[in-house]
């Protein structure tokens, strides 16, 4: 059985002042690949990771779609928002 997870993570602190995406690529239960808006870049665990890291760091296009899934973040807490957080 082979396993390949793809998980984004849109973690807030104070609402949506201070925002941090986290994308990780896990395959077989193992780490290989991370996207974190706070450092910027993509940053390889594994040989695969590394080569992918790499390639997707020079592609603009990608770098660019990362970067506007942090905005897509920010929208989505304003939507879910007065259902989750502000719920009593």
């Amino acid at each position: 059985v082979l396993q390949w997870l793809h998980k984004a993570e849109c973690l807030f602190i104070n609402g949506t002042e201070k925002l941090r995406l986290v994308v990780r690529f896990i395959y077989n239960r193992e780490e290989f690949l991370m996207f974190d808006s706070d450092v910027g870049h993509f940053v390889g665990f594994t040989p695969l990771g590394e080569k992918n890291a790499k390639k997707w760091n020079s592609d603009p296009a990608i770098m660019e779609f990362m970067r506007a899934h942090v905005d897509r973040c920010r929208h989505n807490y304003r939507i879910v928002a007065p259902i989750t957080v502000e719920r009593r």
